[in-house]
């Protein structure tokens, strides 16, 4: 389905997103029905906090929020189209972040928007390098997530892998050769064919410990570990020292003519000891240290522990290996015990003939045949008592062949019986899975089940015995005494049991809570509950994702981590679910039996009522049957209000963890962002006003468990918020009405008529000419407008303000001062308002239309769009006419002034 597609494939596991239900109204405010855990990590949100809130998550707006990017993320939701913006979000702590968003709508089969995705990236670092710090070619959150050092290797890559399998065989060449050259080469270098080999085997040490100081590995906790210090750190105090031994270069010192054993103890060897022959006997047994590389093999061995053909291989190489090595050690006795008894040694063995090897001259086999004789009586020796042609003759070799028969039985034991195991154990458990699945198969048949249940239950056999392999936990468990059986079942199920919901709880409240939940799964499209079935236990999800569902649509999309279940009443204990819960995935979960709940509460009757209020919290949804009519109910109540008095400042505060408020009225604010009791908030105060309220945590009162709130009214008023307005006014007096009304008169008015081609090019010149004389005389003052100001204000005013105020800061030294300041403030206030009201009056007595629209204008502070203000003289008219129908006549030009303080205009007589 396209739900299952979105968990598995498109969607990162570790990004920040949420997906938001597009098919509810647009009153309903998209909720969201998914969040992941990167976007509770981002946010300090969890994710019972975050379900069934507005996708357009208003919970993160702040005072830093930019206004016109919340409108376009709402259009955008509304049209349901693609967006992505920068913008700044606050966490829960408060805390202010830059964030990348981006909503892209997604689509069904039919072409309908049914979800909203939107991930969220923090680009908080990105935001200040670019204040601080010089421009980045291209944004920090554009590029690849996390990128490593390119001198960094991956442990896991495929070129280590090639490289783990090349040092390897090198290890197995080390433990090979070694003992060989020692035992049977010694002092004879010059008949060694493994120099060139020895060196290059040297040379991989070498850089294999270079790459170890340069490979990531994985922590205790799980994590790859890429810094290159912490490599150093950790190689240093691990494998460095037996990797250092292992690589010293001997052959390739031995090969520049480099005493060995003088350049390691440091001083000159004495003749006696410092010949060429003993100098490499010497470098033989020094690189016996490189045996000490077998030990990183045995640290891979658990890698490959789960698979048999491996185990049956390794074994089997360690026993040849052992087999080398004791015919090494048998060549060496029977060569010191000729060497110990070269003349009175009369016993006939295999070792007399060695003359040739020995450098005497007489004729003898070969070193490939004495080493294969050698090799044919240890593995004999080993598999069996041997078949004495190649026997031992002195006490040392009859003392050796008793330990390599010892040895023999030992690795006859370890190995052939490891093999006999294996394959026992690999048979048994199918034997064992093919004897279920033959009377699974019976059962299906004697009942003629359909077709698809067969499926069904043939799949939910199979993955049940992927999961545990054919291992019944219970079953197990229930073996142990209850003491042991608590301890156990509180570590199988501490995931659950550390949810905040069992904070509260005792201990042996939790070891009693423990017994009760089981471990289940579920496979993709598997049902864990039907509509209106009773709730019989509470679901927490370990891995996998699900879906709830009702009436075909998607009401949630549940995770790791989220609790199903219902909101407890001790009272009530039948519960009805109010949607369908579908797995998309295979999904492990683990159950809280109902009944083996209410028992437990029972018994501790102390922390029911705690619990019963804490499980709305931690529930991520509700499946209570009638859960959602308290919100409807709620809603309806608060519409009501709303209707009945819109212009109301509305506040709405109580206990709203049954039913999640913002989901349903999107226009809301929460302001109680503080913990109430530990780190949750069990109370809100929602109202229509951003930043109405602070809210500040306080002691509790009395033996109250919760803390209580202190709300700081935080709200502006609209005057508050506005900014003062700087503009520029014309200040006239009579002196400018006679400086301007010369300037009329000294124009020549006809040279713009007869200059002009028509009438609507001689009206704008005569308007220009006009413009430039007001602009030339009149004088401009710039005064400051406050929003609140009231237009009676004048300059005396707020001189007397002043004044108040200084005397104000000498009350100590002159009280009378400040007296007299507040008796010329009321003065001069009286004073303005009777002036003012004069002012009014004044528009209303005369006959002036234009006079009176002001003074209407004035009153009703009405701001309408500029026009062209008409002259009140009445003969305007006439003259016009007289203008516009004379076209051969050539009427004069005259200026009339008016006699009031205004707008001058300039009329064509």
């Amino acid at each position: 389905t396209l739900y299952s597609n979105l968990s598995l494939s498109l969607i990162p596991p570790d990004s920040n997103f949420i997906l938001a239900n597009a098919q509810v109204s647009k009153a309903q405010g998209f909720p969201i029905v998914y969040c992941s855990d990167g976007f509770c990590e981002l946010t300090g949100f969890s994710r019972a906090e975050v379900m069934q809130k507005s996708c357009a998550c208003k919970f993160l707006y702040g005072p830093e929020s930019s206004e016109t990017i919340i409108l376009s993320i709402d259009d955008a939701l509304d049209e349901r189209k693609d967006f992505k913006e920068e913008i700044m979000f606050y966490k829960k702590a408060a805390s202010l972040f830059w964030c990348l968003l981006e909503i892209v709508p997604i689509k069904n089969e039919k072409g309908d928007v049914v979800l909203f995705l939107a991930s969220f990236k923090d680009i908080t670092d990105n935001k200040a390098k670019n204040v601080f710090g010089d421009p980045p070619a291209l944004p920090e959150y554009k590029v690849a997530d996390a990128k490593k050092s390119k001198f960094i290797l991956l442990h896991f890559s495929t070129f280590k892998a090639g490289w783990d399998w090349l040092i390897l065989l090198a290890t197995f060449y080390v433990a090979v050769t070694v003992p060989y050259n020692v035992c049977f080469i010694g002092d004879h270098d010059l008949t060694r064919s493994t120099t060139v080999s020895d060196i290059a085997v040297e040379i991989l040490f070498i850089i294999d410990i270079v790459f170890s100081f340069r490979t990531t590995y994985v922590s205790k906790s799980g994590q790859v570990i890429f810094s290159a210090r912490l490599i150093c750190i950790h190689y240093m105090t691990t494998w460095f020292i037996i990797d250092l031994v292992a690589a010293l270069p001997f052959d390739l010192l031995y090969a520049f003519k480099v005493s060995v054993v003088s350049l390691l103890i440091g001083y000159p060897i004495p003749p006696p000891f410092s010949s060429k022959h003993n100098d490499g006997h010497y470098v033989h047994l020094l690189k016996t240290v490189r045996l000490l590389r077998l030990l990183r093999l045995l640290q891979k061995m658990d890698r490959y522990s789960q698979h048999s053909t491996v185990v049956l291989t390794l074994l089997m190489s360690m026993f040849a290996l052992l087999a080398h090595w004791m015919a090494c050690i048998w060549y060496v006795i029977g060569k010191k015990e000729m060497e110990a008894n070269a003349y009175s040694w009369d016993i006939e063995s295999p070792y007399d003939p060695l003359g040739e090897v020995n450098g005497t001259g007489l004729s003898g086999p070969s070193l490939r045949s004495v080493y294969i004789a050698s090799l044919y009586f240890t593995l004999s020796s080993l598999t069996s008592v041997g078949f004495g042609n190649v026997s031992a003759n002195t006490d040392a070799e009859k003392i050796f062949s008793i330990c390599t028969m010892l040895i023999g039985a030992l690795m006859h034991a370890l190995v052939f019986g490891n093999v006999t195991a294996i394959i026992q154990r690999m048979y048994s458990r199918w034997s064992q899975y093919h004897t279920r699945t033959k009377d699974l198969k019976d059962f299906i048949r004697v009942h003629h089940l359909p077709q698809d249940l067969k499926q069904r239950m043939l799949e939910y056999f199979q993955t049940t015995w992927s999961v545990n392999n054919g291992i019944d936990s219970n079953e197990v468990i229930q073996l142990i005494k209850d003491e042991l059986r608590s301890d156990i079942t509180m570590h199988l199920n501490k995931e659950i049991l550390e949810l905040s919901l069992f904070a509260s709880a005792s201990r042996g409240c939790l070891r009693s809570l423990s017994l009760h939940i089981k471990t289940t799964f579920c496979a993709p499209g598997e049902y864990l509950l039907r509509q209106g079935d009773a709730l019989q236990a509470i679901f927490f999800v370990c891995s996998g994702s699900m879906e709830v569902l009702k009436d075909g649509m998607v009401l949630a999309i549940l995770g790791k981590g989220d609790l199903i279940g219902a909101n407890m009443s001790i009272d009530d204990r039948v519960i009805k679910t109010n949607a369908d819960v579908k797995a998309l995935t295979y999904c492990d979960l683990q159950c809280i039996n109902l009944s083996g709940l209410y028992e437990v509460l029972d018994l501790y009757p102390e922390y029911t009522s705690r619990f019963v209020q804490d499980i709305q919290l931690d529930l991520t949804y509700n499946l209570r049957e009638g859960h959602e009519c308290h919100v409807s109910d709620l809603y309806r109540a608060i519409s009501k209000q709303e209707n009945a008095t819109p212009e109301a400042a509305l506040l709405v505060a109580g206990d709203f963890t049954a039913g999640k408020l913002k989901s349903i009225l999107t226009h809301f604010y929460q302001h109680v962002t503080c913990a109430i009791r530990g780190e949750k908030t069990l109370h809100h105060l929602y109202s229509t006003h951003r930043d109405a309220y602070k809210a500040l945590p306080c002691p509790p009162f009395g033996k109250s468990g919760n803390n209580s709130i202190l709300l700081i009214p935080a709200y502006k008023q609209k005057l508050e918020q506005e900014v003062p307005v700087t503009r520029s006014i014309r200040k006239w007096s009579d002196e400018v009405d006679a400086k301007l009304q010369d300037c009329f008169t000294s124009t020549d008015w006809n040279m713009f008529r007869y200059s002009s081609d028509g009438i609507e090019e001689f009206t704008t010149s005569v308007t220009s000419i006009i413009i430039k004389c007001i602009d030339d005389i009149v004088p401009t003052v710039t005064v400051r407008t406050y929003p609140n100001q009231k237009p009676r204000i004048t300059g005396n005013i707020r001189t007397e303000l002043k004044a108040r105020a200084a005397a104000f800061k000498e009350w100590d030294t002159n009280p009378d001062a400040y007296k007299k300041s507040r008796y010329a403030r009321r003065r001069i206030i009286k004073q303005a308002k009777c002036q003012y009201r004069t002012k009014i009056e004044s528009y209303y007595t005369g006959s002036d239309a234009r006079w009176m629209w002001q003074g209407l204008q004035t009153i009703m502070d009405y701001k309408g769009k500029p026009s062209r203000e008409l002259s009140s003289d009445m003969n305007l008219p006439d003259e016009l006419n007289t203008l516009y129908g004379s076209r051969g006549s050539s009427p004069s030009m005259s200026t009339s002034l008016t006699n009031y303080h205004g707008p001058h205009t300039a009329t064509p007589s």
